[in-house]
């Protein structure tokens, strides 16, 4: 090794000591050589960051940008081993360990960074990202399909690997904490049925109906005629295949269909996971598409993640985490908060009924599909690749994180045709937690 490197792995061993008398993380690093060193007083855990090179340090001290971290993350430059990116960030997550840092000397964390100021740093090569405007702020209808394309297209065989069986790929609901994502994708399923009150011969819609599960579940439990539609010719193929082997063939119908151009009427409908991927400009011609399609008695179920309010209205592509979740997840993403979503439910001439919040529910989903993905973390590298594999780990568990800390929300919402006349509903919401 160099004199220069020498320098380099000495300045990290320094500094990563001098953090860990200021977090104190039940973690350490695995530097470049192998080297494994502790971020606390008393490391216990497998858990550890792993840096391929004293050039990344180098990289992202003279570019600090959140896209830099994920494109070394993503070539496996930095990386976890013995956890995930949930393990450390539930610990960073403590406030109390943000605050500490406020004790490290800036002239002795200087001295440290010196060496690595002074050298070349590695650049990162480009990942899979979305190719044009991510942000979809001018978006033409044309572009919802390349969206929806770029992020369900990884390919069926992918999502397999960390879904349930009725491939639902949308917050599940545990009526108890201990089950499985099996059951509790069915409760899931259960509880959106009951809620719309469904019965046999209910013409149903469900936009953005993923790979059919939904549609699938009301037509075998509550005899409905349903009619799904999608952007994604992979969840199509799914789909229809799904409801044929399972003899639903007549009762359920799948269309590759943009939602601006339904047609016809529909007594319930539902809108799970699918209004996060219209942006929120075009909120007043989702809603208005929706009643217009809805019938006069019918019932309308938005269920969709949430972000918090903000004293100032901005955009949500203004902040670096959802830039990034944009270029590289979710193209044309963007997430309302509640109040505003239901301002725009109330203006588009719906009633509302029920609001409720899954914000728990999904922090717990997203949770079991990351250690479900990372548990089968061969299979799914030979399908899509290791940066794909990389950045939807890290996707699936930034979620868990983000919905444990409250950053993100979810909420099932309820609504129908118009506050004229007698709603649509019971006197009282027993008949969603009857015992079956």
């Amino acid at each position: 090794m160099t004199e220069p490197q020498d320098k380099r792995l000495a300045a990290a061993r320094d500094l990563i000591a001098d953090l860990a008398r200021h977090l104190d993380l039940d973690c350490s690093v695995r530097l470049w050589d192998g080297s494994l060193v502790p971020l606390g007083s008393n490391v216990t855990s497998p858990l550890a960051i792993t840096l391929s090179s004293p050039g990344v340090i180098s990289s992202l001290l003279k570019h600090p940008t959140l896209d830099r971290l994920i494109r070394h993350y993503a070539h496996g430059q930095i990386g976890f081993e013995g956890g995930t990116l949930i393990d450390l960030g539930t610990q960073l997550g403590d406030e109390s360990s943000r605050k500490r840092l406020k004790g490290l000397s800036k002239r002795k964390l200087f001295s440290q960074l010196w060496p690595f100021l002074m050298a070349p740093g590695l650049k990162p090569g480009r990942s899979r990202d979305f190719s044009g405007d991510e942000e979809g702020q001018g978006r033409a209808k044309s572009d919802n399909k390349d969206f929806i394309k770029f992020h369900y297209d990884v390919g069926n065989a992918f999502y397999q690997l960390f879904l349930d069986p009725n491939m639902q790929y949308t917050c599940s609901y545990f009526t108890d904490w201990d089950n499985g994502i099996e059951q509790a994708q069915i409760d899931k399923m259960e509880m959106i049925c009951r809620k719309l009150r469904l019965k046999p011969g209910d013409r149903m819609l469900d936009i953005g109906c993923g790979w059919g599960g939904l549609l699938c579940y009301a037509a075998e439990n509550y005899g409905v005629q349903g009619y799904g539609i999608t952007l994604s010719e992979a969840q199509i193929a799914f789909a229809k295949e799904w409801a044929a082997r399972r003899g639903l063939s007549d009762m359920v119908t799948f269309e590759i269909r943009d939602y601006a151009d339904l047609d016809g009427t529909f007594d319930k409908i539902s809108s799970i996971g699918m209004y996060e991927a219209i942006g929120v400009s075009n909120n007043e011609l989702y809603f208005k598409t929706i009643r217009r399609v809805l019938a006069h008695d019918g019932l309308f179920l938005n269920h969709a993640i949430s972000r918090r309010a903000k004293k100032k209205r901005t955009r949500f592509s203004s902040r670096a985490e959802q830039r990034a979740l944009q270029k590289y997840i979710f193209p044309g993403g963007e997430l309302d908060d509640i109040g505003h979503t239901l301002q725009g439910m109330e203006q588009a001439g719906f009633e509302i009924h029920d609001v409720e919040g899954w914000r728990e529910h999904y922090q717990r989903t997203t949770k079991i599909w990351c250690e479900r993905l990372t548990a089968r973390q061969d299979e799914a590298i030979a399908l899509v690749g290791e940066e794909t594999y990389r950045i939807w780990v890290a996707y699936l568990a930034g979620c868990s994180l983000a919905f444990g800390r409250g950053s993100a929300r979810l909420f099932q919402t309820l609504a129908s045709h118009s506050a004229k006349g007698p709603s649509p509903l019971p006197p009282t919401r027993a008949d969603l937690y009857r015992v079956s």
